[in-house]
């Protein structure tokens, strides 16, 4: 077949010379994508494994590749659209807008690696970086939005841009959540409100423990009984919340609780109660220097002791918070170096409170309540032993106690 046969075919069936053109093509298309994922893609992931680099296995990674060299095949069939006259210009568009789709979708998956390794670095640990990289995902996708949208329009971008000026409103009720949270997002990483691992406490929201994640839009916290809450990050803003981190990073956690003293137990100490106070070995010392200084004044002031309200005295309930203070100054579990108070509050219908104000050195939550239950527990047994009562109100027990002792 001459050459002049060929071109007469050709001029006779343009249709079936289209059908050939295009399906060389779509041959050569596929062949480049073939080449270039069992090969080309094999040859770059075994380079990449051999450095000794962590940080290119994870920015250029599989799905980054597969993704950018989906649109080798795209290129060529943009270039070769001037094969087909009547349909050059609407294939040129299409192999465009798939570019940039492919494009758009690769950058979007780098930016993603790139958080990845973000979080191999010392600095990522409580600083996430999760919702800013979310904010530059959406400003690339609507980006290349406008760029796809124009280039079907035969429109300039920058025309486009140009007519979101009377659409600002619109946008900015369609996007108010995200330009709220965005904000959120700025002002706890750049004050350090919240990091992930940090216990908090949201009461609106029912969120009682750590922070599993930080994202544009949300915050995620596991509570203590492995149940998740979600809550709105902007809102995390505008509600009251508790951060423990500061308790956490201190190395101390409070205790803060009182005993209520019955006031009719208490009294002046007499000797008898004196000597029986000696023998306790954590205030033996506090009970002798006590009972010099006391006595040593009102022998100086020439006061007569045997009218019971003349000078100074010793007293159970004061002799009971020496012990206390004594007691906590020996626990190994209480942190001597914060505040350490032992102190009365103002008495009531409901006694005397002495309160209880210290730190302990281990911030564990089951540890701490052990610890303070522990302490109390010990501090409840030994009331009696000063001849003090504890206050309670009437229960049951006491309405039949007293009923049976009623002739």
């Amino acid at each position: 077949m001459t050459f002049a046969m060929i071109n007469h075919w050709c001029e006779q069936n343009p249709l079936a010379v289209q059908m050939l053109i295009a399906t060389g093509v779509i041959l050569a298309s596929l062949f480049s994508y073939f080449i270039t994922k069992h090969y080309i893609l094999k040859i770059v992931s075994k380079f990449i494994e051999k450095t000794q680099s962590k940080f290119d296995d994870i920015l250029l990674n599989k799905v980054i590749l597969k993704r950018l060299f989906c649109i080798v095949p795209l290129i060529i069939i943009y270039s070769l659209a001037c094969l087909f006259p009547s349909a050059e210009d609407m294939i040129r568009k299409v192999a465009a807008a798939l570019i940039w789709w492919f494009i758009l979708f690769t950058s979007g998956a780098f930016l993603t690696a790139l958080g990845e390794l973000y979080l191999s670095f010392d600095l990522s640990q409580g600083r996430p970086i999760k919702g800013y990289i979310q904010v530059l995902k959406l400003i690339i996708y609507v980006s290349g939005g406008i760029i796809i949208i124009s280039n079907f329009l035969d429109r300039s971008p920058l025309v486009l841009l140009s007519g979101f000026g009377a659409m600002t409103a619109v946008i900015l009720l369609i996007f108010r959540d995200t330009i709220l949270s965005f904000v959120a997002s700025l002002q706890i990483t750049s004050n350090d409100l919240v990091r992930i691992g940090d216990w908090i406490e949201v009461p609106k929201y029912g969120a009682d423990g750590d922070v599993a994640d930080i994202a544009l839009h949300t915050v995620k916290v596991q509570n203590w009984d492995k149940t998740f809450t979600v809550i709105p990050t902007h809102k995390l803003l505008e509600e009251t919340f508790k951060n423990w981190r500061g308790m956490q990073a201190s190395g101390g956690r409070r205790i803060k609780r009182a005993v209520q003293i019955d006031l009719e137990s208490i009294k002046f100490c007499d000797d008898q109660l004196i000597k029986q106070f000696k023998k306790i070995h954590l205030i033996t010392e506090y009970v002798e220097r006590k009972q010099d200084e006391l006595d040593c004044y009102n022998k100086e002031k020439r006061i007569d002791t045997k009218v019971v309200v003349n000078g100074r005295r010793m007293t159970n309930i004061g002799t009971f918070r020496a012990y206390i203070e004594a007691y906590l100054r020996n626990h190994p579990k209480i942190h001597q170096g914060m505040t350490f108070l032992v102190r009365q509050l103002p008495s009531g219908p409901n006694g005397l409170p002495i309160e209880i104000y210290v730190f302990t050195n281990d911030t564990a939550w089951a540890h701490y309540e052990a610890i303070q239950a522990d302490i109390f527990d010990h501090i409840l047994a030994v009331v009696p032993a000063f001849e003090l009562r504890l206050f309670q109100n009437p229960t049951g027990y006491n309405f039949r106690k007293w009923q049976a002792l009623t002739p």
